[in-house]
């Protein structure tokens, strides 16, 4: 928590996930989008990396000023990849890579 204080007192945005009917998505605290297809978005946030998998996805808006980004589509599953997930991150991350 010590570090999200100090994050914020340097400026550093908040980070917020927002749905409608598993069909739009909202978030804000984006950082970076690292890559996307129809099926799956990968996103750096201030909270970590971010996976959102689903079908037909599309990016509706990117602010990276603001680090905002709007998806469109049918959404399965969102999931935070982090130190403690380190097995479903190797995963993920060697299938980015084969």
């Amino acid at each position: 928590m010590e570090y999200g204080i100090d994050q914020q007192s340097r400026g550093q945005a908040e980070h917020h996930v927002k749905m409608n009917n598993r069909r739009n998505l909202e978030i804000t605290g984006v950082k970076e989008v690292d890559s996307f297809d129809a099926e799956e978005f990968l996103l750096q946030t201030t909270m970590g990396y971010l996976v959102i998998r689903g079908q037909n996805l599309q990016m509706k808006n990117l602010d990276v000023e603001e680090g905002i980004v709007s998806i469109k589509g049918k959404v399965y599953e969102l999931s935070y990849l982090d130190e403690q997930s380190g097995e479903k991150a190797k995963g993920f991350f060697s299938k980015m890579f084969k």
